[in-house]
């Protein structure tokens, strides 16, 4: 009865004037935002499917105008662009599982009040956030490992963020506590037994958030592709996609004496621009895809490491 009572009373309770037109306004605000944030994706998709004299006249505003798939079927004929895709995959996929393999186990020992150590360790690491030795010397123990032109190249120099250490540190510090394996101690529970059966199981969210921050940057990653291979094959997508593009406007700048050139090179134009939204949509793609099943955990995962503590 009581709380029938209660629900009669919510519902007899009218919002006051100043409610609605504060709601209102609150409601504009954030739906103009969304069309400022969302339109340029959609005229992006939708310039990829249109007719690029259309695109380039203004014609394409809301919707597809003259719809093709040239430019989608143009850059998967390429093999280098399909070759740098599985490329970024596998890049990707390997450098997550070493940026998680190194962050995680960092971050719990550094979280632990029993590292006596922790405080030196921690001051050593973010040392590393504020000074760096520089693209020479970097290049030059590359070289030295002898790990140019190899995969390794591009994810051994930036297996740890220190940042995202530090959220994972608070993360753990905050959420798996020193009673906790005090418990599992009794039991017989060593440190390395409590963090891959107890701690990880319950580190769920701040895992899928180093995911999607290492993934991402992984992924749009390219300078030091630019900077350690010179294999074509083993290139990423992001820097053949770089290359493609700087490529094609550096030929169309070149001039044409005849009127079969000109139209020549007006094609060749408008073929590039199509591509270019294509690229831009399938480069897209992995992180777009990827963002949904990790999105429950976002909001917990940064709040929690990023607040508390």
């Amino acid at each position: 009865m009581k709380k029938e009572r209660e629900i009669e009373v919510e519902k007899n309770i009218r919002r006051c004037k100043e409610d609605v037109i504060f709601d209102t306004i609150i409601f504009i605000i954030l739906t103009a935002l969304l069309l400022i944030v969302a339109y340029p994706l959609w005229w992006v998709i939708i310039s990829s499917i249109s007719d690029p004299k259309a695109v380039s006249g203004g014609q394409v505003v809301w919707h597809p105008v003259g719809l093709t798939f040239r430019g989608y079927l143009e850059v998967f004929e390429d093999k280098l662009i399909v070759r740098s895709f599985l490329n970024s995959v596998l890049y990707t996929v390997c450098g997550v599982l070493v940026n998680l393999a190194v962050t995680l186990p960092t971050a719990y020992a550094l979280s632990r009040d029993r590292f006596s150590g922790k405080k030196i360790v921690t001051i050593f690491y973010v040392i590393t956030m504020f000074f760096g030795g520089g693209l020479i010397p970097t290049y030059l123990v590359v070289q030295k490992c002898q790990l140019l032109d190899t995969m390794w190249a591009l994810i051994l120099p930036g297996s740890l963020s220190v940042y995202n250490m530090i959220v994972a540190r608070t993360f753990f510090k905050s959420n798996i506590s020193e009673e906790l394996y005090e418990a599992a101690e009794i039991d017989g529970c060593t440190q390395g037994r409590f963090f891959f059966q107890i701690a990880l199981p319950l580190s769920g969210a701040i895992t899928a958030i180093m995911v999607l921050y290492y993934g991402v940057g992984h992924w749009n990653s390219y300078f030091s592709a630019l900077i350690y291979m010179s294999d074509q094959n083993k290139f990423p997508l992001q820097l053949v996609l770089r290359s493609i593009l700087i490529t094609n406007e550096a030929a169309l700048q070149q001039a044409a004496s005849t009127p079969e050139a000109r139209e020549a090179l007006n094609a060749k134009k408008e073929l590039v621009e199509l591509m270019k939204y294509s690229l831009i949509i399938i480069s897209s793609i992995p992180v777009l895809v990827l963002y949904p099943f990790i999105q429950r955990h976002f909001v917990k995962g940064v709040m929690i490491g990023s607040v508390k503590g």
